[in-house]
């Protein structure tokens, strides 16, 4: 059964950076494409950044240009490095593979301004 195990979240002041990490338990992780998803008090969850298997990405508006996903396929791992965080970024953070509606228990990210 796959698992995903989301680690490295806290507390952070405005502006600064935060990396978390996704840990797989998927065979063949390097073929499957997959995403952070982030989801505030209140909200839906939304689509942070995502990565293919060619490692080629895309990212939200909102967090273009400050966050950059990453993975490492010998280590099974997905991470997403935060920078220049801002308090509207506190939520739960989540990764997914694309074709498996599977997720974490999430890590928490709180940004004080």
């Amino acid at each position: 059964q796959v698992q995903l195990v989301e680690s490295g979240g806290g507390l952070v002041q405005a502006g600064g950076s935060l990396r978390v990490s996704c840990v797989a338990s998927r065979r063949f992780f390097s073929s499957y494409a997959m995403g952070w998803y982030r989801q505030a008090p209140g909200e839906q969850r939304e689509l942070v950044a995502h990565i293919m298997r060619d490692h080629s990405t895309y990212y939200a508006e909102s967090v273009k240009g400050r966050f950059v996903i990453s993975r490492d396929n010998t280590k099974n791992t997905v991470y997403l490095q935060m920078n220049s965080l801002k308090p509207e970024g506190t939520a739960v953070y989540y990764c997914r593979f694309d074709d498996l509606p599977i997720w974490g228990q999430g890590t928490q990210v709180s940004v004080s301004s």
